[in-house]
């Protein structure tokens, strides 16, 4: 959540951090500032609202001059959406002017300790502490702005990216990390600093990923200096070779990015397996994985610690595993596991799943399992991300950016990972037979072509969208592999159409939900061919006899759901296991097109964020 951008060098600074925080609207906010100095003053403005109401207001109120500039984009933690809470900030003298994206935790004692020293605030927010304590700091004990900010930051409790500058010396930006990540772009004679690497992509593939509980001073003229913040170790900086274009960052004709990303998983598919599954030769290797099938099959358990999509990605993987692998598998919300004291031990294995590689739950549960003992294993989407670095060992996807705060294709790419390594381990523990084991690679391999086809009913989908974009809730069942598809189905309708959605195994409609069945409630049945077929029948029957509306998704060729169903999303057979790949695709486009019939805001909708990377 929140975006930054920063920029010191030749060319002029506004255009490009201006263009930086509109590629990082995917991440989520609510407003938008930046800052410019124009060699003698500092340009300042900032609003409630998207990066284009800050355009304009710029446009009218400031000059849009200078080398030297910052810019970030908002969501709100301390005090609520307005001009004044936006970012950056000023220091009380104006010397000093901030961007900063996490939580100080600390702050109100902070902000009474500065109080009582004759500093005054004008917004609500712990980031205005920040400035105000490390100009406090600057002053006081007369030291250098890099200085200062380092033992500001010894002082603070929370986490935190932030980049600042002084007036008093233009050729200096000072950025610094801990649990929100921060990139710095490396040209000739100039830097960029980002949230990620898309706002800088066209001007340089090298970057420095700082590592949490770093800093770094970048001086025109000189290299970049990166030092530990506790104990000001100079550390060496690693400048990696991005493997981003800037093709992938835009919408390539599509209306919004949400269905560009849609439409790309069977390509995307195919790459997360590219190289890595060689079905003709009964082959599955996974570079990350290889090292440490003993850990894997030697298991006590396997712990799978997500978030939102990705958990239900795990959900998924506990099917696979447990069926194939016969390993016991909890999936667990990163964002409880930690406060629950949980049980965990030398013997068990941690998977870890996250799109960004950042998120902040995600990222404390690692700590914990490390801290027992537990080898931890990470799927995550973006190279060199903290997630990528904590971890044991893992896997990246290949999804490429996801720019939808919706997840689609990370979830069909994360499935795609833990498919192949159940297949890897289960190969390897002699718990599948190699007719069963070469079945699913050839079908592993033509999921790609499945999707395609599912793709190809979006108009259908496009027309069902229309009678039921008025509905007010939703109901989405499925059973065994496809429970997991349900509940991500509903989460897409939730977010992006703001319609109250829910997701349940079949089984259990008897147990509650079937109360809310009437002639006015959808409900989205998944009823594929599978050895649950007749049961999810006899489930459409029941909703059938409550006249309740059915959108069922079926195998191509079904009859018996199709006559009872009011309207059907029909997708190409799938082994069961392999099926939440294909089911999930009309689910993604129904909520697509209703959220667009309603005018929503599809890649960015109301009050979430891309990536969550404060608790």
């Amino acid at each position: 959540m929140c975006g930054i951008v920063g920029y010191i060098g030749k060319r002029e600074a506004y255009p490009i951090i201006l263009n930086g925080l509109k590629r990082l609207e995917y991440r989520g906010y609510d407003s938008a500032g930046i800052a410019l100095f124009d060699g003698t003053d500092i340009q300042l403005c900032k609003t409630k609202g998207k990066v284009a109401d800050l355009e304009a207001k710029a446009g009218r109120e400031i000059t849009l001059k200078g080398n030297l500039g910052i810019g970030h984009t908002r969501w709100a933690t301390h005090g609520v959406p307005n001009d004044v809470n936006s970012h950056p900030h000023y220091s009380n003298s104006g010397d000093l002017v901030i961007i900063h994206n996490g939580i100080i935790e600390n702050y109100d004692s902070l902000k009474k300790e500065l109080k009582k020293r004759g500093y005054t605030f004008t917004s609500d927010t712990d980031t205005e502490v920040l400035v105000n304590l490390i100009e406090d700091i600057q002053i006081n004990e007369k030291v250098k702005l890099g200085k200062a900010v380092q033992i500001a930051l010894n002082q603070v409790v929370g986490a935190y990216a932030i980049a600042l500058f002084d007036r008093k010396k233009p050729d200096e930006i000072v950025v610094a990390k801990l649990g929100s990540p921060l990139a710095i772009g490396i040209g000739e004679d100039e830097f960029f600093v980002a949230s990620d690497a898309s706002p800088f992509i066209e001007f340089t593939n090298n970057a420095i990923y700082l590592e949490d509980e770093e800093m770094a001073i970048i001086r025109l003229g000189r290299d970049v200096k990166v030092r530990k913040i506790k104990g000001d170790k100079l550390v060496a900086p690693y400048v990696q070779e991005l493997q981003l274009n800037l093709e992938q960052i835009e919408k390539g004709g599509y209306d919004h990015f949400m269905l560009k990303e849609i439409h790309e998983q069977p390509a995307v598919i195919k790459d997360t397996y590219r190289g890595r599954l060689l079905a003709e030769k009964g082959i599955v290797r996974l570079g990350g994985l290889e090292d440490y099938i003993e850990k894997f099959i030697n298991a006590d358990r396997i712990v799978i610690v997500a978030c939102g999509t990705s958990w239900h990605a795990g959900l998924v993987a506990e099917y696979i595993f447990e069926d194939l692998v016969r390993i016991p598998v909890e999936v667990e919300y990163a964002s409880e596991f930690r406060y629950r004291n949980p049980i965990i031990s030398e013997n068990d294995v941690v998977i870890a799943i996250s799109q960004s590689g950042e998120t902040a739950d995600t990222l404390a549960a690692i700590k914990l399992a490390k801290s027992k003992g537990a080898f931890v294993y990470g799927i995550c989407n973006v190279v060199g991300s903290t997630i990528s670095r904590e971890t044991h060992s893992g896997t990246y996807t290949h999804a490429g950016p996801e720019i939808g705060v919706a997840s689609t294709k990370a979830f069909t790419t994360q499935i795609t990972v833990l498919a192949m390594i159940a297949l890897r381990l289960a190969k390897a523990k002699g718990t599948i037979s190699q007719t069963d084991f070469m079945l699913y690679l050839r079908e592993l391999e033509l999921i790609p072509n499945h999707v395609d086809e599912a793709l190809k009913t979006e108009d259908k989908i496009k027309e069902i969208s229309a009678v039921f974009k008025d509905a007010r809730n939703f109901l989405y069942l499925g059973r065994g592999y496809n429970f997991p598809v349900a509940l991500e189905g509903a989460l897409k309708l939730k977010e992006i159409s703001y319609i109250h959605a829910e997701g349940y195994p079949a089984a259990e409609m008897k147990h509650g939900p079937i109360a809310l069945i009437d002639e006015h409630m959808p409900v989205v049945v998944i009823a594929i061919k599978s050895d649950h077929y007749d049961k999810v029948v006899s489930n459409i029957q029941e909703i059938k006899a409550r006249k309740g509306k059915i959108i069922a998704v079926v195998s191509e060729g079904d009859t018996a759901v199709r006559e009872m169903a009011d309207y059907v999303m029909e997708v190409p057979h799938t082994p069961e296991a392999l099926s939440p790949l294909v089911t999930t695709i009309p689910l993604q486009l129904l909520s697509y097109h209703i959220a667009v019939m309603l005018g929503r805001n599809v890649d960015q909708p109301r009050n979430l964020a891309k990536s969550v990377t404060v608790e």
